[in-house]
């Protein structure tokens, strides 16, 4: 059968249900998982879904193929993709699948996986097409089985074990119709939080409200209104899998992943000195600086979550990592993986201790003059010819030129960086700098080389 290899991407599988993401392919793709965990030694794997409306059919496709090849399947039903990662834990299995397409449009689907303990990445998400199109798959003598776990009521008891707040705070949710709506609220009352409101927080996989992703501010809009018409302290934000958090202030402030986890970083590093933090390249320098300051080491790695989770997991002095879309990775008391659920609640656990308001805890972290994340849209697969292009001509004589992904240049006044997007076809941008005419200055220089390729280019910036 036919498989679009475009699905096949850097760190999940993901495409338009339907037409790219069929049931036939999933279950496929299922054997191909299930064949590849039998030849890393596991035989145990978790399945859970997120809100989406394709989620029933495709999870029972997905179980069909990994049953086929012979693994023993736990279904923990619909949950946030971190309480999939969590089961695996709690359960014993070493592999697990969340059938989910985050943040993208409701029309799309996908599966993150982890096999055999390793977070599925790059070349080892393209060699599942490999082995359904050599029929390299396992042909067990005996069918796997399917047993229904529930976890939830394990998860939200492990986290209120860890996680203590000082005192009680007053929050408001946003959980933008995600699957992060089924748990949130219950987690942060059990913490002691008083929850004033909980916007969208019945799944709902057309997403009616806004799209799903606080790395968005315009997604943050209702969220904002929430707290000022309640009074809250500190707002959170959940994307559609509940894997990612955005935070807002009482004073209207979007705080951005980087600066989140410089709190993170001097927590962690006031317990562990000389710890690796690791942060993507879309990052603040300022972040690198307090990491620094705060006795720890600063690691920058390529974006995306399976690329950070394999840093974090092979690097065996890292306690934390983190990424500018909202992925927050803790290693120290907790397990390693992405969950914005337990980022938040970390983040409460920080705060509460403070005698200062939150808003007064992050105006005193370092900032400067920059951007959230520009994108600049192309036809599917025409950024990375793009990015490949500029690659070859692109000059910054006086920057000090970073290539781990994408391009990043740093100057003394400020940096810029432009990256290729690996879930939709986007190029990424963003800016820092001391001032707005540095800012200006960054911007022009990056316009200048990408007008290199493309004279005609028409820039978000």
């Amino acid at each position: 059968m036919h498989i679009d290899p475009a699905i096949f991407r850097a760190y999940d599988i993901r495409g338009v249900v339907g037409t790219q993401l069929t049931e036939e392919a999933v279950e496929q793709i299922g054997r191909a998982l299930g064949s590849e965990c039998h030849a890393r030694g596991s035989q145990r794997i978790v399945v859970g879904r997120d809100g989406r409306l394709s989620g029933p059919m495709l999870q029972a496709a997905l179980m069909r193929g990994l049953t086929a090849s012979g693994m023993q399947v736990f279904d923990v039903g619909t949950v946030p993709t971190p309480v999939v990662y969590f089961a695996m834990q709690a359960l014993n299995a070493d592999s697990c699948v969340a059938v989910t397409g985050s943040h993208n449009p409701p029309d799309y689907n996908g599966l993150k996986m982890v096999a055999g303990g390793e977070t599925l990445s790059a070349e080892a998400i393209t060699d599942l097409l490999r082995r359904i199109q050599e029929q390299d798959l396992q042909t067990p003598t005996q069918a796997g089985t399917i047993e229904t776990q529930d976890v939830l009521d394990a998860y939200v008891e492990r986290i209120v074990g860890d996680v203590k707040l000082a005192r009680p705070m007053r929050v408001v949710l946003d959980c933008g119709n995600g699957i992060a709506g089924i748990v949130a609220q219950r987690l942060f009352q059990a913490l002691g939080c008083e929850v004033l409101d909980c916007l969208y927080c019945d799944v709902d996989g057309t997403f009616p409200n806004h799209h799903p992703d606080p790395s968005k501010p315009e997604n943050l809009e209702d969220l904002k209104a929430a707290m000022q018409r309640t009074g809250a302290e500190i707002g959170l934000a959940f994307d559609g899998d509940g894997d990612r958090l955005g935070v807002v202030d009482a004073s209207a402030a979007v705080i951005f992943p980087d600066r989140q986890m410089m709190l993170f970083a001097r927590d962690i590093l006031a317990r562990n000195p000389g710890a690796e933090i690791v942060y993507d390249v879309k990052c603040t320098r300022n972040l690198a600086d307090v990491i620094a300051e705060a006795g720890g080491q600063p690691t920058m790695w390529r974006t995306g979550h399976s690329f950070i989770k394999k840093k974090l997991k092979e690097t065996p002095n890292a306690l934390l990592a983190g990424e500018m879309s909202g992925h927050i990775f803790f290693k120290e008391r907790w397990y390693g993986f992405d969950d914005g659920l337990y980022t938040g609640a970390r983040l409460l656990e920080i705060l509460a201790k403070e005698t200062q308001t939150p808003a007064e805890i992050f105006a005193a972290l370092p900032d400067t003059v920059n951007t959230p994340e520009i994108n600049l849209s192309f036809a599917e697969g025409a950024h990375y010819t793009f990015m490949q292009s500029l690659r070859e001509v692109a000059e910054f004589a006086d920057g000090s030129v970073v290539t781990i992904d994408g391009l990043r240049v740093d100057w003394a006044h400020g940096w810029g960086l432009v990256r290729p997007s690996n879930t939709t076809p986007v190029l990424v941008f963003r800016f820092e700098a001391e001032s707005v005419e540095a800012l200006g200055q960054v911007q022009a220089v990056f316009r200048e080389q990408l007008r290199r390729v493309d004279p005609l280019l028409e820039l978000p910036f």
